[in-house]
């Protein structure tokens, strides 16, 4: 009897041992386990995707940050007489309230010069400008406005502008409007259109009302972006600069873009029909401040980095249980086929050092670049297991073998990242073959038991 319980107990444990069913099953097994350390590199890759954000910050909050372009707006002041009730009895007072007026034709010329910023391994872009802005301002539509010539003070007019980082500036900006020279100083009295404003007091009495043109230049250092807020009934707009890989957003895109590997030139056309704000209007001082109108209205080029390897890295992380899984699929058919059993510690070491995979990935992509980083640590894995295998199965043409399906693999990861616009055609393709000749290899398998 006892004889009979150990010689059954001894054919479950073969049954166990062989059953190709519990491979797969184990298998499955260890592709769930994988799912936690690859799901903590994620976390390494955004862990150094913020340190390199950082960075940036850092090294922008040092040079200056990235910058708005908004302005020149006219402000004049003007006197109202108003009624007012004094001790019972009907009265007058004058009082001071303000026009704005936005220019008729605002034209800007802009060359960057763009340079990179190292910080350890990271790099910023960041510029220096030359900004040169001209137009002129239109004599006011009083009558809409119910006022009168006599009711402006053009001799304490003031014009208005703004740039996001005043850190910026490498000079005082001198503005030459209706034949005067003046030089802009901030704004700090609490009543500014915009924030982080520079302005200056210029006489329009010799103008009629409030008619003239204007033009400055502004020498700016900035980083990474420099938009434009659309103010002029007509805005015409133009950039240029050597760097090989601007991207344009905003609310507009260019009318017409010319980029090679010397730089870029874009130019911009806009008029006031989709603009939110009013040509003119009165007392309100924070109209043009206003968050929403600002974004629906704002243009302008980003500098970007033209590899970011991080962000590739991330995508590639992504495919890491579905390049796990195919390994052991061929590993287990390879296993099947030859008739040679392979140990479910040694699908762990493989398992391992598909994962190290990605740690080399990335360290390596920080230091050479995303290409040859996947170069370097693709190689490195598939001759490693497949050297791992050849001592295995003691037959080199297997190990030979093995390595070629492991390359296809990651050469057809790496043909995904590089074409994201056809990366979900290319995949389902692949997947689909995948497929089909999985089904191929394993219609005479015994499920059971190895023949």
């Amino acid at each position: 009897m006892i004889q009979e319980q150990k010689s059954a107990l001894r054919s479950i444990m073969d049954w166990f041992r062989e059953s190709i069913t519990v491979k797969l099953a184990f298998i499955g097994f260890l592709i769930l386990v994988l799912l936690i350390p690859s799901s903590l590199i994620d976390d390494l890759i955004r862990e150094r995707s913020g340190r390199q954000d950082e960075m940036i910050k850092d090294i922008a909050d040092k040079w200056s940050g990235s910058q708005v372009i908004k302005g020149p707006v006219l402000v004049i002041p003007y006197r109202k007489t108003i009624k007012v009730m004094d001790a019972g009895k009907e009265g007058t007072k004058e009082v001071i309230e303000t026009l704005y007026i936005l220019p008729e034709n605002l034209r800007v010329k802009a060359v960057l010069i763009p340079e990179k910023l190292h910080r350890g391994m990271f790099d910023a872009v960041v510029y220096n400008s030359s900004i040169k802005l001209s137009g002129n301002f239109a004599k006011a539509d009083l009558a809409s406005l119910s006022l009168t010539p006599d009711q402006l003070m053009l001799d304490k007019a003031k014009l208005t502008f703004s740039i996001s980082d005043l850190k910026g500036l490498k000079n005082n900006p001198v503005i030459t409007a209706a034949g005067q020279h003046v030089t802009a100083e901030p704004s700090f009295t609490g009543h500014e259109v915009f924030k982080n404003s520079l302005q200056t007091n210029i006489n329009l009495s010799a103008t009629t009302d409030g008619a003239f043109t204007f033009d400055y230049t502004l020498d700016l250092k900035g980083s990474q972006d420099l938009h434009f807020l659309h103010l002029g009934k007509t805005t015409d707009v133009e950039v240029s600069g050597n760097w090989p890989s601007p991207s344009f957003d905003g609310r507009y895109l260019p009318d017409s873009r010319h980029i090679d590997a010397k730089g870029f030139v874009a130019k911009w056309r806009m008029l006031y029909y989709n603009r939110p704000f009013p040509q003119q209007w009165v007392n309100d001082n924070d109209l043009l401040d206003d968050a929403k109108k600002q974004e629906d209205a704002t243009f302008g080029v980003k500098l970007r980095l033209p590899v970011d390897q991080y962000q590739k890295t991330t995508r590639t992380s992504k495919y890491a249980i579905l390049i796990i899984l195919l390994t052991f699929v061929s590993l287990f058919l390879t296993e099947v086929i030859r008739k040679q059993r392979i140990h479910p510690f040694n699908y762990v070491l493989i398992g391992a050092a598909m994962i190290i995979y990605y740690i080399l990935l990335l360290s390596f992509s920080e230091q050479v670049g995303y290409n040859l980083a996947y170069f370097i640590a693709s190689v490195s894995t598939i001759v490693l297991i497949s050297v791992f295998i050849a001592s295995l199965l003691k037959n080199k043409m297997a190990a030979a073998l093995f390595a070629l399906i492991l390359s296809i693999f990651y050469l057809f990861i790496y043909v995904i990242i590089q074409l994201e616009d056809l990366a979900l055609l290319i995949g389902s393709i692949a997947l689909f073959i995948i497929t089909a000749l999985l089904m191929y290899f394993s219609r005479k398998i015994n499920w059971d038991k190895p023949e």
